[in-house]
């Protein structure tokens, strides 16, 4: 569950907005804070120039320097020094975060005689979180689910100062922002990163922000895990969500505020930024979760040269591979691996001949997909776990090339994916590129106004269709566009596939103006030889029963 903002609306009363994630059933929910991390010093992109991207320490490249030995006083006095100096340092790079949301709330009007219907009237609510500052230009680090959909952003320095601040870039699938502030190059105190590759399970771990607004507040801890996942706040165009890889575990205590503040070592390196948290209770119970330094250091970048960051995208969902499913596909019980159980239609990996789970086997009760490919290594790197696959796919950007090593009908194969960009939630039908030999017509590209996907036999079971059902589920209308204005239906409701959740209930299109469409990419193409203004029939599916809506196309807008 995540903490999307902490919202006030009198005094510090704190208002939790909570979001169940997918496969969290067994160890209690996700409150969602922030965290970012992947690998790569900021200067080292080619995104900001060396001497403005955040330091990294030396040491950070050599994990077996020592430690300075204790000289004098006892281990308390020691500890206690080194805290303060950790505090002393780090507070003057972290900010409170506070934004401002309109919101829209009925409130009844009392005329003279009677009561009036009730109206809009436009209220505002106030939210917190943490920042810290990332170079001397006046960029800040926080959290997307800090800023999204404000309408107003203020940053407050640890010395009183508060400024206004305009947001540069966005990543919801690192759950990562930067805005930017108007303030003198000398008040501001970048962080140094840390490699938190190199972040070890019982290193201290000290965590500075401000939980439940109360500013500059520091908490103690080690790292209690390393390589944990976590759900990515954004949905593709498919419905399902990513993850965010390498993420740190810690006990220090997280709460509703310090999403988007830091998580530093004993030199007050940042090694992640605090995100989510384990807790029945809606606060700290010593189970925090941090995006680690090495992803902030990607991403970052990116945003403040071009305000978005593009991922890597193989075009795939899958599982660990499990004992069972490896003996009933003919393998030995303890091989591992990241087993293929759906391929995006048109993606890297469908180009590229990955195969998807064709069967299924019972386990307790639990039915489980057999006889997709299963990736055992990525570039050379071996994949012993799904998440294994994820985090080594984090490491490379869109347009690379990687060899996949995998096992199919048990045989050890090569085969080369050239990675794509990730699609992004707010891509909408057509969504491919005009080939060339389908020249754009002169009055302009012709636009539905839809998100939607392929059918496959896993959402018409889901739709209580037939297994073989085939056509173009609609996710999402956008409000306005010729889908709309013609009635047509998006899904309702949501399922969870193979760990992955997934719209469902929408309208579904089978036929273009009497021509069956038996999937996205014949959809898309209808839609590219069509010109605004021309009247389709659609024939769709709703509730399982067949009927026909006419669209009127419009020029995109």
């Amino acid at each position: 569950m995540r903490i999307k903002k902490a919202f006030y609306s009198v005094g510090i009363l704190v208002v939790l907005s909570l979001l169940s994630l997918t496969g969290c059933g067994a160890i209690g929910q996700y409150l969602i804070e922030s965290v970012p991390s992947l690998t790569g010093a900021a200067a080292a992109q080619g995104n900001m120039p060396a001497e403005d991207a955040p330091s990294v320490s030396p040491a950070a490249e050599n994990d077996s320097a020592p430690a300075a030995p204790f000289t004098q006083g006892t281990v308390l006095d020691e500890l206690e020094s080194t805290l303060n100096g950790i505090y002393e340092t780090v507070n003057p790079s972290v900010v409170s975060i506070q934004v401002t949301q309109k919101v829209s709330s009925m409130m009844q009007q009392l005329p003279f005689y009677g009561m009036m219907p009730q109206v809009p009237e436009e209220q505002y609510q106030q939210g917190a979180g943490s920042g810290f500052v990332w170079d001397k230009k006046g960029h800040i680090v926080t959290n997307y689910h800090v800023i999204e959909n404000a309408d107003k952003v203020r940053v407050v320095f640890a010395d009183g100062t508060n400024v206004l601040a305009e947001v540069v870039g966005t990543d919801p699938d690192s759950d990562l922002a930067v805005l930017k502030v108007d303030v003198p190059a000398a008040q501001l105190h970048p962080v140094v990163l840390a490699d938190s590759q190199q972040v070890r399970v019982g290193q201290l771990a000290v965590a500075i922000g401000n939980p439940f607004g109360l500013e500059n507040t520091m908490t103690v801890g080690f790292v209690s895990a390393i390589g944990r996942s976590m759900p990515a706040q954004a949905a593709g165009t498919t419905g399902a969500r990513y993850t965010i890889p390498d993420v740190i575990q810690t006990d220090a205590p997280i709460n509703p505020g310090n999403s988007g503040g830091v998580l530093v070592n004993e030199k007050g390196e940042v090694i992640g930024v605090p995100s989510a948290i384990i807790s029945p209770v809606q606060a700290s119970v010593g189970i925090g979760f941090a995006i680690p330094s090495a992803i902030v250091q990607k991403v970052v970048p990116a945003l403040i040269a071009e305000g978005k960051y593009t991922h890597a995208w193989l075009g795939i969902s899958g599982t660990t591979l499990i004992p069972e499913v490896a003996q009933a596909m003919g393998l030995d019980e303890n091989q591992r691996g990241a087993l293929v159980i759906t391929v995006q239609e048109n993606g890297p990996a469908d180009k590229a001949g990955l195969r998807s789970s064709d069967g299924e086997i019972t386990v307790d009760g639990q039915t489980l997909p057999t006889g997709g490919d299963i990736i055992i290594a990525i570039a050379g790197n071996t994949v012993n776990t799904f998440d294994d696959l994820v985090a080594n796919l984090a490491r490379f950007s869109a347009g690379d090339t990687v060899t996949l090593t995998l096992i199919r009908n048990k045989a050890v194969r090569e085969i080369e994916v050239t990675l794509g960009e990730r699609p992004t939630s707010t891509e909408i039908v057509p969504v491919t590129p005009q080939p060339q030999d389908e020249p754009r017509t002169s009055q302009g590209t012709a636009w539905l106004g839809i998100m939607a996907m392929s059918m496959n036999a896993q959402l018409a079971e889901a739709m209580d269709l037939p297994a073989d059902q085939q056509g173009v589920l609609v996710g999402q209308v956008q409000v306005g566009s010729p889908a709309d204005k013609a009635g047509l239906r998006g899904s309702d409701k949501s399922v969870t596939l193979n760990g992955q959740e997934f719209a469902v209930g929408g309208d579904v299109i089978i036929a273009w103006n009497g021509e069956a469409i038996a999937n996205m990419p014949e959809l898309q193409a209808r839609v590219r030889r069509s010109q605004p203004g021309d009247e389709v029939t659609l024939t769709i599916l709703r509730n399982g029963r067949q009927q026909e809506l006419v669209v009127t196309l419009e020029a995109r807008p």
